[in-house]
């Protein structure tokens, strides 16, 4: 991601940058990926594409640095009294994300250019967005009590969410609550015996 990179210049300008995050966020909400250009982003966000350009390079790594800032956001939630309660309010908040949030219709065009594009399938490789959230979750949740790796246990938990709204089917029956417990129930089953 270019944005990763040493730049030599200016520092960039905070309200320009926020500027840009804004606008390519709009502008794959009214357009559409495709249609996206950085000449449309730029005169959308009011400066010169001089000033993307010293940045990033494409418009997929301006759209990832936009998904990625907020879902560090969104999928930020709040400690939570037991495993349950944080499991559920994660999967909330993961559904939140993914099916209604401009970030998440910023990060599933990604992952659909990215079957094409061998460039932006690298630059979602470089940071995992949902990953890193729930493995977090997960390690606050249920701490070193898992007998299989972070990285796999996210991989349970995101993905029966992730893959039915990446190939846009609705999320409406889906109980966050009983999937939380069942994703618990599988963490303990896991557990080696003890002794």
């Amino acid at each position: 991601m270019s944005t990763a990179r040493a730049r030599v210049g200016r520092p960039r300008s905070e309200a320009a940058r926020a500027a840009i995050l804004h606008a390519v966020d709009d502008l794959l909400v009214e357009q559409g990926y495709a249609a996206m250009t950085l000449k449309g982003i730029a005169e959308r966000a009011g400066v010169s594409r001089q000033t993307i350009y010293r940045w990033w390079s494409t418009k997929a790594e301006i759209l990832f640095e936009a998904s990625w800032t907020d879902a560090e956001e969104e999928l930020n939630i709040e400690t939570s009294a037991t495993p349950l309660a944080e499991i559920t309010a994660y999967l909330e908040a993961l559904i939140r994300f993914l099916a209604h949030s401009p970030a998440g219709a910023a990060y599933r065009a990604l992952v659909g250019e990215a079957q094409q594009d061998a460039e932006i399938a690298k630059l979602l490789a470089s940071r995992d967005v949902l990953g890193e959230s729930a493995q977090r979750v997960i390690k606050r949740a249920l701490g070193d009590e898992i007998s299989i790796t972070l990285e796999e246990a996210s991989a349970i938990l995101v993905g029966p969410i992730f893959f039915p709204v990446l190939v846009g089917r609705e999320l409406t029956g889906l109980d966050e609550a009983r999937w939380a417990k069942r994703f618990l129930t599988q963490m303990q089953r896991d557990q080696p015996p003890a002794g």
